[in-house]
Formats: structure tokens, C-alpha cells, sequence
């Protein structure tokens, strides 16, 4: 396309009698004249508009469930945008369809010279730690992944007490249950999702214990952040088989769990996100893990020039809503219910309630419960 243009646009002015007698030039002359607007034109076309001159470059590569999952990459990348709009930071995302983008996408922010590059979630831990140790100038954010003290200095990780939220909304459907039966869809099994799973049976248990019945949690896993079909299936199974009320951790695959509590017209409970736009009135509440505050707040100190590689940022109840239950959470949950739960968050802040995050210390808080 570039050579067809730039042919016509010879031929014009060289055949052009008009233009002939006007413009006394050369054949390269003229040649050359046209081929400098042409990179002028190009210039123009391919350059964004940026959101500052010289300012800092962040940016970030999603895992499999994409950038428009409407929870965990969705809310990193309102993070950036927040952090583009109140600091002035240019910020871009490489998006993956597969595992084997993570490097990949890792060189291409790094060639592109970004000051600041975030791997979003526990899945791109090895990627992240490869491209820190082979580029120790550049800076890296891992989310939902702690190195420990293998931690580079040039390496931010940032993690959620993902536990806790989950504790609140598994109160909150231990008490509005009908059936005693609940629900829990998991993206893949691990520890990430594990404090999930844990933090919501030990809050439907806690509840249980209250009102003196018994309540089970059916768990079930989709092995994947990205299959809604998965989702759809298998929460539409469960409320088949009398599940009131479904609690999704799992990315993209969660967007199909919601849509089948909407036809099944059942309580659901999203996740990282305020998910009630989704279905606004079947998302009972949402457990939300704000990771646009983590990533906006590491931003803001490395322009401040606060950058604390090397170590491990941990966000609880405790640390100003950054995990908490949906702020649209009285549409349907009674009043009572929501005074109860702040008493709760209350006493998990205190350490009067140790909620679990996996099966060792689940057994644990059923053991004080008895």
C-alpha cells in the first residue's frame, strides 16, 4: 500500500503539465520532497497521543481470562487507568490467550521500555521472575505471587487476604439460605483461590453455628480463568440439585456462573469487583479484592520515589478497603444482617476470628467452632 501511494503520487506531479510548469525540480527532487511528507503523513498516523512528555511508562500483561474479564485483569487495568488519569503515567497491557504469551509479552514491554511492567496474577510468577533477574534495571509487579526472600530487589509483590471477604459473603449466604445448601465455583486449584474457597466455607460455618443448623458447601473447580461455557455449566448444576446461592473465584469463567443465576433466577456472589451490574438482581454481594488499589498505590510511590522492590505489600481488612464485601450490598441483604457483618470484620481486624485460607487451617477454625 505504501509503494502504491507513493507511485501515484510521483506519477501526479511528474505527468501533471500543469504542475510542470510551476514546479522546476528534479526527478529526485521531487522524489525526495514527496517521500519526507510521506514519512511526515506516516509519523502523524502511527504516533498516539501521549500522556505526558517524558513521564513514567507502566504497563501490564493479563493472564488467560483477558483484559475484559470483569474481575481480577479488568480491575489491574482500572488500576492503571486511574493511576494514567491522576498521575500522569502513560500505561499500555499486553493481553495473553495462553500461557505461552507470558514471556513473549514480557520482552515486547520491555523493549518498549517501560519503567514499570506488572505480571497480573500468580500464573505469571516464573515470567515475571525470568525477566527481573535477566533486567535488573527495569522494575516488575507481581500480583497475587510472593517470592519470599527470593524477591528481587528490583521486584514489587502485591498480595490480597483474599480469605476474609470470602468469610463475609460465605456469612452473608449461610443466613440467607433456604435450601442449607451453597456453592462454590474455583478457578484453578491453588493457593490463590484456595483462600477463596476456605475463607467461604469457614463464613457459611460461622453462620451455621449461629442459627444451629447445618449447612454444606459444595466446591468445584473449572480449571481454567477463561472458560464461561465451564462456569455456566457447572453453577446451572448446581442450582439444579438445590443450591441457593453460588460464590465464583474464578476470573472469566465466573461471568458464566453469573449468567446462570440469572436464568435460574438464584442468588450469586461475585468476586474482586463490585460484579452487581452483571446481574443486578441476583448478585447477592460481591467479596471484593481491589487489585486496582494495590497496583495504583505501587504506582504512586514509585513516582513519589517510594519503590520498595524486594519485598511483599499485603492488603487486609484492616488496610482502608482494599478487601471488603460490595459497597451495593444493601440492595438485598437485610440491615440486620450487614450490622452483624461489620461486627465480624471488626473482630477478624482484632484477630478474635483467624479465618482459614486452605484445608490445614480450615480444619483448624472447625475445630473451634465445636
Amino acid at each position: 500500500m505504501i509503494v502504491i501511494w507513493f507511485e501515484i503520487a510521483y506519477n501526479e506531479v511528474v505527468q501533471n503539465d500543469h504542475l510542470k510548469g510551476v514546479i522546476k525540480m528534479k526527478k529526485r527532487e521531487i522524489a525526495l520532497s514527496l517521500l519526507l511528507i510521506f514519512v511526515l503523513a506516516l509519523t502523524a498516523c502511527t504516533t498516539g497521543p501521549q500522556t505526558s512528555t517524558g513521564g513514567l511508562k507502566i504497563a501490564m500483561v493479563t493472564d488467560e481470562g483477558g483484559v475484559n474479564d470483569q474481575s481480577f485483569n479488568q480491575s489491574a487495568w482500572e488500576g492503571l487507568q486511574q493511576a494514567k488519569k491522576d498521575l500522569g503515567v502513560h500505561v499500555s497491557y499486553q493481553e495473553s490467550k495462553q500461557e505461552a504469551d507470558y514471556v513473549p509479552h514480557m520482552e515486547t514491554l520491555l523493549e518498549a521500555k517501560n519503567d514499570l511492567i506488572w505480571g497480573v496474577g500468580y500464573k505469571l510468577a516464573d515470567a515475571v521472575m525470568g525477566a527481573a533477574t535477566a533486567n535488573p534495571d527495569t522494575k516488575y509487579g507481581i500480583v497475587d505471587h510472593d517470592y519470599g526472600d527470593k524477591t528481587p530487589s528490583n521486584v514489587v509483590c502485591v498480595v490480597f487476604q483474599a480469605e476474609q471477604p470470602s468469610f463475609l459473603v460465605g456469612y452473608i449466604a449461610g443466613r440467607m439460605t433456604q435450601t442449607n445448601q451453597l456453592g462454590f465455583v474455583g478457578g484453578i486449584e491453588g493457593d490463590v483461590i484456595w483462600g477463596f474457597d476456605y475463607g467461604y466455607q469457614a463464613g457459611a460455618q460461622y453462620a451455621a453455628k449461629e442459627l444451629g443448623k447445618e449447612i454444606t458447601v459444595l466446591s468445584q473447580y473449572a480449571d481454567s480463568f477463561g472458560d464461561s461455557a465451564k462456569g455456566k455449566a457447572i453453577a446451572t448444576t448446581m442450582y439444579q440439585k438445590g443450591i441457593d446461592v453460588v460464590f465464583h473465584a474464578a476470573g472469566g469463567v465466573g461471568d458464566g456462573v453469573i449468567e446462570a443465576a440469572n436464568e435460574q433466577k438464584k442468588w450469586v456472589i461475585g468476586v474482586d469487583r463490585d460484579q452487581s451490574y452483571l446481574a443486578p438482581e441476583y448478585v447477592l454481594t460481591s467479596a471484593m479484592k481491589r487489585v486496582d488499589v494495590g497496583i495504583y498505590n505501587v504506582v504512586k510511590d514509585l513516582k513519589d520515589g517510594k519503590f520498595e522492590g524486594g519485598g511483599t505489600v499485603s492488603y487486609g481488612l484492616a488496610d482502608g478497603g482494599a478487601v471488603d464485601i460490595a459497597p451495593t450490598s444493601d440492595k438485598h441483604v437485610p440491615a440486620d444482617i450487614l450490622k452483624d457483618v461489620e461486627n465480624l470484620k471488626k473482630d477478624i481486624i482484632d484477630g478474635k476470628i483467624v479465618v482459614p485460607y486452605n484445608a490445614e487451617t480450615y480444619k483448624t477454625f472447625m475445630d473451634s467452632l465445636k
